[in-house]
Formats: C-alpha cells, sequence, structure tokens
C-alpha cells in the first residue's frame, strides 16, 4: 500500500466516531506514524459562511462540506502517513437526505445523483471507511441535537448509501465493537514509518 493511508469515519452525530479517531491518532503516534485528522466540524463554518444546515441544509451546503472536507484530507497528505478522516463525504449527504425527508420534501433526483457522485468521488480516496451505527439505547449524554428521529433518518441514509452504491466499509455497532474495529484499522494501517 502506498502512502498516506487515509481512514475515514461515517455515521450520525454521537455515535462515537472523534473516539474512535482520537484513539486511534494516539495509538498510531505511539508507533512512530506521522497523523494528521481532520476536523469533524465542516458543517459548523459551512453554518458561519451563511449556508443552512442539519434540518434545513441544501445542495449548495452538501456540496460545500465535500469540497471542504476533501480539501482537508488532501492537505493533509503532504505532511502525513495516516490521515484520520472525522466525516466521510457520506455523511453531508445523508444529512441533506435526512434533512429533505423531516420537511416532506422529495429531493430533485438529478442533484442526488450529483451529490452522490461527488461523495463515491471522495469515498474512492479512502483505503478503510468505518460506519457506526446509531444505538438508539445509549444515552443520549451531552449529545447536542436530542432529536432521535432525525439521527435515525440520517443513520439509515447513511447505510442505505453504502450498501445501495456497494461502497466497502466495516460497520462499528457501537462501544463494545469499538476495540475490534480499532484492531482492524490498525492491522490494517500497519506499516513502517516513513
Amino acid at each position: 500500500m502506498t502512502r498516506p493511508v487515509r481512514l475515514a469515519v461515517t455515521g450520525t452525530h454521537s455515535t462515537g466516531k472523534t473516539t474512535l479517531l482520537r484513539r486511534l491518532e494516539m495509538e498510531f503516534r505511539a508507533t512512530g506514524h506521522t497523523v494528521a485528522r481532520t476536523p469533524a466540524s465542516f458543517a459548523q463554518k459551512a453554518a458561519k459562511l451563511g449556508f443552512p444546515k442539519l434540518r434545513q441544509q441544501t445542495p449548495e451546503c452538501t456540496e460545500w462540506i465535500i469540497a471542504a472536507s476533501a480539501a482537508a484530507a488532501a492537505e493533509a497528505t503532504l505532511t502525513a502517513d495516516i490521515v484520520l478522516i472525522d466525516r466521510s463525504a457520506l455523511d453531508p449527504v445523508a444529512y441533506y437526505l435526512a434533512a429533505r425527508e423531516r420537511a416532506g420534501i422529495t429531493p430533485e433526483p438529478e442533484t442526488v445523483e450529483r451529490l452522490v457522485n461527488l461523495a463515491k468521488a471522495q469515498a474512492a480516496t479512502y483505503d478503510m471507511l468505518v460506519a457506526t451505527v446509531l444505538d438508539p439505547d445509549i444515552p443520549l449524554g451531552d449529545c447536542r441535537d436530542r432529536d432521535l428521529d432525525y439521527r435515525a433518518a440520517v443513520d439509515r441514509n447513511i447505510h442505505d448509501l453504502l450498501t445501495g452504491h456497494g461502497i466497502p466499509h466495516q460497520r462499528m455497532k457501537g462501544p463494545d465493537d469499538e476495540q475490534s474495529v480499532m484492531d482492524t484499522l490498525l492491522a490494517f494501517a500497519a506499516l513502517d514509518p516513513a
């Protein structure tokens, strides 16, 4: 495998993505790898620019988030041999689709196809993709969005995109699965430091 390795995580919010990536980052650094982790905050940046987000997300916002995330991952390859991508390119598409669902609006097929193609093109650059699975029985704790129906819609759309488009991924069903997923990712990216 050529470097840098790109490992991405996808899933609705508060399903353990960032926690998994923090642990991976520590493990990889401990073995001498240079690691970069893209931020999960592109939706917040989009909102600061004036794009509507979450339940009001538009196609333009979705496109901007995919592009910003892709640019950050590409930039990270300049300084790291392992790039950890917090929120895959599929996430903004799933959030957009969930927003349209919740609003009772059917998105234009051409728009969905364009956004899915952008996300798939970016996902093709990932060496491995982990998809978290929403467990509605896990307490929300400090979750910033307590709307379980919306979170469930995002989760369903992410997994529909993954399976419907044949995107290779590994599922992480919850905290009990985290160590197994970590072991797989660590073994997958076990390269000698450059």
